[in-house]
């Protein structure tokens, strides 16, 4: 799906970034722009999802899952500076007009094609699979979907009204509308990159459910990050009554994390509740459940 969307938008954006050369148009030329940033983006994308499918082996034991991760982190970096490139260009066309015109009809042929173009390259991505790197690479064609309606938008009020100006300022507002999924998107692909907490999920409830089960103490050290897109990993210490059953309590909390808060890779360590190591505990506040009173532990 990823070649073929590649494939696509790179063959239009060399058709609309000619086409907007020759009509004068800086909506049609931004919009070119934002397709070359595409098809490197879908270009990264599957290269970054083969990289993910490569087994764990010596020196990274996790595989190549976070390639796709980083994939999206670059391409959020990729189109701040295409936003940069389109709004230095616009308001430098407000500032001091080109004196060609426009040919408002051309532009809005063109940005009709588009803007078909654009729908078909939504639909294969949208049949693949979600995650961080679909979602840069959707958020890219999203981005030449805005910017094609607008540069229909542009070539209708300059052939109807012959009104020049309206083609940079709707460029500044492409700009804008990329800007905000891009920031969205870096935050997100950072947080995964900086293995926080993923979200919906809360370190105390998780804590407090492992907390329920039959002959556990404490829980302390208790780390869950994303390993990529939709992989939860879970990392934790235990302080248990009775070290003999922890096969039958192990099992049993592996398969209500998987239950209960999607998390499938749990690694569980445990200690003898009062040994050695429980004077050492990471803070951990216990959520009551029905009827019973919160409590913490802690050094």
């Amino acid at each position: 799906m990823l070649l073929i969307a590649l494939a696509v938008t790179l063959a239009y954006a060399l058709v609309e970034y000619v086409a907007g050369a020759a009509f004068h148009s800086l909506a049609l030329m931004s919009d070119a722009g934002h397709m070359l940033s595409d098809a490197m983006a879908l270009g990264l994308a599957a290269f970054a999802a083969w990289m993910s499918h490569r087994p764990a082996g010596a020196r990274h034991s996790y595989g190549f899952a976070r390639a796709e991760v980083v994939a999206a982190f670059v391409n959020g970096l990729i189109m701040l500076l295409i936003v940069v490139i389109i709004a230095v260009e616009a308001i430098g066309r407000l500032l001091d007009p080109q004196p060609k015109p426009i040919a408002g009809f051309g532009v809005m042929l063109v940005a009709v094609l588009g803007l078909l173009v654009n729908l078909f390259v939504a639909f294969l991505l949208g049949r693949g699979e979600r995650t961080l790197n679909t979602r840069a690479a959707m958020i890219h064609v999203i981005g030449d979907l805005v910017g094609s309606v607008v540069a229909i938008t542009a070539g209708a009020v300059i052939y109807y009204t012959g009104w020049q100006p309206i083609d940079p300022l709707l460029s500044l507002v492409i700009a804008i509308l990329i800007l905000a999924s891009t920031i969205r998107l870096l935050l997100d692909a950072l947080h995964v990159l900086m293995e926080g907490v993923p979200p919906g999920l809360r370190i105390e409830e998780i804590a407090a459910a492992i907390g329920t089960l039959t002959g556990v103490r404490a829980v302390h050290d208790l780390h869950v990050w994303n390993i990529s897109s939709g992989q939860v990993a879970l990392s934790a210490h235990v302080d248990v009554d009775n070290l003999d059953n922890w096969a039958t309590m192990l099992e049993l909390a592996r398969k209500m994390l998987q239950s209960r808060f999607g998390i499938a890779h749990v690694t569980l360590q445990p200690e003898p509740a009062g040994g050695i190591n429980s004077g050492y505990r990471a803070r951990v506040r216990i959520v009551p459940q029905s009827g019973d009173h919160a409590h913490e532990h802690e050094h």
